[in-house]
């Protein structure tokens, strides 16, 4: 090969590779671009980063299923795809036991009732009637939409109790994570009409008694969360704009009321409050738990040494293999129990 045809094969390959470093900078810039104009780009990682983990804890529970519960499914708004329950339950189960309405977790923006089902059905096994409410994820809808479509999977089961076969009149709201932050503020808005007003959740007169809120791992006011960057707080951001419809949803009075906490009155219903030691969230669930004592609400809490070993991390109770797991399972059922 000549000097010249060298020269040549040098600068093609060096336009070559021009055009393939301004068509990966065009590509970044396209990507980053999806990422400032909208959060779904984050919730489809969110989602696919979550999905994988909550299969991982299902299947771990899967061998210690009581065969015997049954699961009824039925919706609660004709209206709408994703307002769906499932009943789980011993047949004859004690009738004298709360029925428990769980709400699943997910960070807003990820999550379905499917996820927490063996949990629940383990849970059913000792003759608990256990309600699993399926609710739609940011950012289908935005808040309070899922506070909304819980409240409103309330008032069917009151409405349709003697055709279900269920007794409404004592109904506990549980939940994990995100869960138990819509089940914690659905009690709260049910206890307070005033903050029901606030928030925007109509009343249509249905009497729903709630006898107890059972909460694991919950984020009671994600406004405080994630302020120090990170993968944290980059997941506060994207779930926080997802929820609230919002970008800069820290700034936006709309999404305010989120934060219950300020608007807890005394005739919220007694609570199970509990999280790990190296959970994140660790520090909103005591918040809360202190909050009710504050307004003369009995709390039971569990929680544990800092330097408790092994360290217990966000939603902990899943893993019915553990000590601390084990624990919080019997003491929840217990606490059920004499409710």
């Amino acid at each position: 090969m000549t000097r010249l045809s060298c020269t040549w094969a040098v600068l093609a390959a060096g336009r070559i590779m021009v055009k393939w470093l301004l068509g990966l900078v065009a590509l970044l810039g396209l990507v980053a671009a999806a990422f400032f104009a909208s959060p779904w780009p984050g919730v489809l990682i969110i989602r696919a980063i979550f999905d994988r983990g909550a299969a991982t804890a299902s299947d771990r529970l899967q061998d210690i299923v009581p065969p015997e519960v049954t699961t009824t499914t039925i919706p609660y708004d004709p209206g709408d795809d994703s307002a769906v329950l499932d009943i789980y339950r011993l047949p004859g189960a004690a009738p004298d036991l709360p029925v428990v309405v769980w709400v699943h977790g997910g960070g807003f923006v990820s999550g379905r009732r499917g996820d927490v089902a063996n949990y629940l059905k383990i849970l059913a096994g000792r003759g608990i009637t256990v309600v699993n409410v399926d609710y739609t994820i940011a950012p289908n809808a935005t808040y309070p939409a899922p506070v909304r479509q819980v409240t409103q999977a309330l008032a069917h089961l009151v409405e349709a109790q003697d055709r279900l076969g269920l007794d409404a009149s004592r109904i506990v709201l549980a939940g994990d994570s995100a869960g138990a932050q819509i089940a914690a503020q659905t009690a709260a808005v049910l206890s307070n009409p005033d903050y029901a007003d606030l928030v925007g959740v109509p009343r249509d007169g249905s009497p729903i008694r709630i006898a107890g809120a059972l909460l694991f791992c919950g984020v009671y006011d994600m406004r405080e969360m994630g302020r120090d960057g990170g993968f944290l707080g980059w997941f506060v951001h994207t779930a926080g704009w997802a929820y609230s419809g919002t970008r800069n949803w820290r700034e936006d009075p709309g999404f305010a009321s989120i934060n219950f906490l300020p608007h807890l009155p005394p005739a919220f219903p007694p609570a199970f409050i509990s999280a790990g030691n190296a959970d994140p969230l660790e520090g909103q669930s005591r918040a809360l738990a202190d909050a009710l004592d504050a307004q003369g609400v009995a709390v039971e809490r569990l929680f544990f040494p800092p330097d408790h070993q092994p360290p217990l991390g966000h939603e902990y109770q899943f893993d019915l293999t553990t000590e601390a797991g084990a624990e919080a399972f019997e003491r929840a059922v217990d606490w059920l129990s004499q409710l």
